[in-house]
């Protein structure tokens, strides 16, 4: 299947972060199929970094759609966003899951997990089991620039896409930007089970 191109990410980031769900994630010989997202405005989001760090603003204005935003979350686990702008709204979508493809026994050995569920199912777990890094802060991923290693495959089928609350944030916290491919057992927090501040 084809990769994505920038306009991909020219759009709203809600229905980028909508519309990612079923694609194949490629990084440096792993992969896997993208089954929850999180949408974050620049705009009107108290949640999104924009609104509390400038770097995450330039950044934003900077940076050409579909560049990876590469950031450690509790000094502990590095969270993978792709940037969306050009559209009715720019944003960053958190890749949050991915039901692992290929390289599984990389993602096992770095996680130190044998189950593929417990792979990356959630963003840290993620990041952990593909090997991302600040290093990677920056990448493009569609289009000009992108490495030969990663990219962002089709969709070769789409699920059936439902949404909830978003995880892990104090601010903001009623927005219905989480999507999720549903009643997949890769996903982070069940549709309906997260818990509210």
């Amino acid at each position: 299947m084809a990769f994505l191109k920038p306009d991909f990410f020219e759009r709203d980031v809600l229905t980028v972060a909508h519309d990612l769900i079923g694609v194949e994630l490629e990084w440096q010989g792993c992969s896997g199929i993208i089954v929850e997202t999180e949408a974050y405005a620049v705009e009107g989001d108290a949640a999104c970094h924009t609104a509390s760090r400038p770097s995450a603003r330039e950044f934003v204005a900077n940076q050409p759609p579909g560049t990876a935003y590469v950031y450690l979350n509790y000094g502990m686990y590095w969270l993978f966003n792709l940037l969306v702008k050009g559209g009715a709204q720019d944003g960053l979508v958190l890749i949050r899951a991915l039901e692992p493809r290929r390289g599984i026994g990389q993602m096992q050995e770095r996680r130190c997990k044998l189950k593929p569920q417990e792979l990356c199912s959630g963003p840290g777990k993620l990041g952990k089991a593909l090997g991302i890094t600040g290093e990677h802060h920056g990448t493009i991923m569609a289009g000009r620039g992108k490495p030969a290693s990663c990219g962002l495959r089709v969709a070769s089928k789409t699920p059936r896409v439902i949404t909830d609350i978003r995880v892990g944030i104090s601010q903001a916290v009623d927005f219905p930007w989480r999507f999720l491919a549903a009643d997949h057992p890769h996903v982070s927090v069940p549709h309906g089970k997260v818990r509210l501040p």
